[in-house]
């Protein structure tokens, strides 16, 4: 019987990597086919549809070139893709401008709300974070397109680089293990951190490049961001605080989470969210991974509902946890 081999990364066995696949230490395993035939299939599934297409209440922003200072603001692109600007950069988040997060352009989630920014009003992006590999996240057309304009330089966890190079042979692609830090400027760095998730392309390819967390830290704060996760007990929130000390912002997902059975492991639910940003003492909170793209069975105003339901019995002001809509545009208080 034929060795399974890795196509995207070859290095040594460590707490998160066994030689072929990457895992969480001590964590949830994805469901396997048996249990996506359940779910998709079961009788008891209660998924609420979605509109084909919504407004947002926002213009789409038309972003400033640079923010420098003390500033640092958050523009919503929908789904987990952000622009960040902070101390003279621009970085963006998992970006994707696509119609479709699936391997194919005819079927698959598909894009209910426009752009909170157009592609043509983009200031230059200087950093690309791409946290791993699922569709929603990484989008190789948008990647390639942003290369074309702007040449930023792409960081992502091992593995990445290599579905990433493939599409875009000239990118400028840093990989990063668990802990593992990038400089970009004096007094400006990366760190990836751990998260509980997981990546595929295809059948095939299940745990066989790494996801992460990124730190930010800048001279005008630290910024913690997750593309995906599941809540983990906390661990890997109290991991960030014990060595960040704590964050100026938190941007994390809290939508996609139904049902609970099969999406606990992966996706955190508002109350989760509420729960992760006290733990690693995050100042403020913008949400994320909602209102988008239907990847679950929630209704779309789902997590809007129960984001406010858990910041009250939280104790967390509402104006501390922001959930915003495409277009809309935060001034992170230093405060």
């Amino acid at each position: 019987m034929a060795q399974t081999k890795n196509p995207y990364y070859s290095g040594p066995v460590t707490d998160h990597f066994d030689g072929v696949r990457f895992f969480n230490p001590d964590g949830i395993e994805p469901g396997g086919f048996r249990d996506v035939l359940k779910w998709q299939f079961g009788s008891g599934r209660q998924r609420v549809p979605w509109p084909k297409t919504v407004e947002s209440p926002f213009a789409p922003a038309k972003p400033e070139a640079r923010i420098s200072g003390e500033g640092l603001r958050v523009t919503m692109v929908g789904h987990a893709s952000m622009l960040i600007q902070v101390t003279g950069l621009n970085i963006l988040t998992d970006p994707v401008w696509s119609e479709r997060v699936s391997p194919f352009s005819f079927i698959g989630p598909r894009r209910v709300i426009a752009p909170g920014i157009a592609f043509a009003d983009l200031p230059p992006i200087d950093i690309v974070l791409v946290s791993h590999n699922h569709y929603d996240h990484l989008d190789l057309s948008t990647l390639k397109r942003l290369q074309q304009a702007h040449r930023p330089r792409f960081a992502t966890p091992l593995g990445n680089d290599t579905i990433i190079r493939r599409a875009v042979p000239d990118a400028d692609i840093v990989t990063m293990d668990w802990g593992h830090r990038l400089e970009i400027a004096d007094g400006v760095s990366i760190d990836a951190e751990p998260c509980h998730h997981w990546s595929a392309r295809g059948a095939g390819d299940r745990r066989m490049a790494l996801w992460a967390a990124f730190v930010l830290s800048t001279p005008a704060g630290k910024i913690y961001h997750i593309g995906d996760t599941g809540f983990h007990d906390g661990i890997n929130y109290r991991a960030a605080r014990e060595k960040h000390g704590g964050f100026r912002l938190a941007i994390l997902p809290f939508g996609a989470y139904e049902p609970r059975w099969f999406m606990k492991g992966q996706h955190q639910d508002p109350k989760e969210a509420v729960e992760g940003m006290q733990l690693c003492n995050a100042a403020h909170a913008v949400g994320h991974h909602f209102g988008t793209f239907q990847l679950t069975d929630e209704a779309i105003d789902d997590p809007l509902v129960r984001l406010k339901a858990a910041l009250i019995v939280a104790g967390v002001a509402p104006e501390r946890f922001r959930a915003l809509q495409a277009g809309e545009v935060l001034d992170v208080p230093l405060e």
